[in-house]
């Protein structure tokens, strides 16, 4: 698999890497070694990326990774960027900060974190240096390699960029999600920031895996959301399940999309190559904890760049289907 730079980083990351949200409960039932088995199939399709959370399963996402690469060979590097839960306030306190961080470092097994990521804080606290201070006292203690986000909005991506300690930004981006295209990837790249694109196939609408709230488990947050609205799935601000498009719109914008995807690739395959096809992007993280469905997800890196005319049409869909939701909003 192909490989990109991280930003200043000095890393070279693959272009797919693997998201574990759906280790958490939010997602229904899913066994430890089902969600092993996933992490191992990454690994084994040659990705180096594996993105987590404390929060996702509450530190056990991180504890199945760190026992996923107990086995295997220690001297393949593997990336495993984390990311710390707010303090009440949404903010981040060096206090609460230092006790992430040493829960993290304590599941996954090592000495020092490779990247810890603010994650999604209210967007106040993307003005108080207070929060990147801290991190920067960690990296000093070399408790954490390197620093960066994950937002909600574009404007907290442009804040975010500002503390010299922020290395990387994670951020949706879709073709149901395409303001960052326009408002951030050029400074991104201009000012050598690694972008990591969370929530590529919008919780599973541009994987074109479902057809009505029915084909939800119960137990699973995106049936809410169907049924209720998106602002009724999680993220701190609203816009995170089904990368903040209303289930309908996003179910139409697929029927129109479908045609556009090459014979040999699947919906999901074509999201990530789209994706992909933007420079400024790192490395996109699809989180599954099917094997098969990782191994397609991996498979999409091989694929060759979409046309001129079929991003010009990406960009119809979105306006006809998704801008009014999202684009002012994020």
């Amino acid at each position: 698999m192909d490989t990109r730079e991280f930003g200043s980083t000095g890393w070279d990351v693959t272009e797919i890497g693997l998201g574990t949200w759906n280790v958490g409960p939010s997602w229904g039932d899913v066994s430890d070694d089902q969600a092993k088995e996933a992490i191992a199939t990454a690994l084994d399709d040659g990705v180096n990326f594996v993105d987590t959370a404390e929060v996702y399963g509450q530190g056990r996402a991180e504890r199945l990774i760190g026992e996923v690469l107990d086995e295997r060979d220690p001297d393949r590097t593997i990336y495993v960027p984390t990311k710390a839960a707010p303090d009440e306030d949404g903010g981040h306190s060096e206090e609460g900060l230092r006790e992430s961080v040493e829960g993290s470092l304590d599941r996954l097994g090592v000495d020092s974190l490779d990247l810890v990521q603010l994650h999604c804080p209210e967007t106040e606290a993307f003005y108080d240096p207070e929060n990147f201070r801290a991190l920067e006292t960690l990296k000093e203690e070399g408790l954490i390699d390197h620093a960066g986000v994950s937002v909600e909005k574009v404007e907290e991506a442009d804040k975010a960029i500002e503390h010299d300690v922020v290395e990387s930004v994670q951020i949706i981006f879709n073709p149901l999600r395409q303001r960052p295209a326009e408002r951030f990837f050029e400074r991104a790249a201009n000012e050598d920031i690694g972008v990591i694109v969370r929530v590529p196939l919008a919780s599973g609408l541009l994987a074109d895996a479902f057809e009505g709230p029915e084909d939800f488990g119960e137990g699973d947050h995106r049936r809410t959301a169907a049924e209720e609205g998106v602002d009724a799935g999680v993220g701190r601000k609203g816009g995170e399940t089904f990368a903040g498009v209303p289930f309908e719109d996003g179910l139409a914008a697929v029927d129109d999309l479908r045609p556009f995807v090459p014979e040999e690739a699947t919906m999901a395959q074509f999201t990530l190559r789209w994706i992909l096809d933007h420079d400024a992007v790192s490395t996109v993280i699809p989180g599954s904890t099917s094997p098969d469905h990782v191994a397609e997800n991996d498979a999409a890196a091989e694929l060759d760049p979409l046309s001129h005319q079929t991003h010009g049409a990406v960009r119809d869909i979105y306006d006809e289907h998704a801008r009014e939701y999202v684009h002012h909003r994020w």
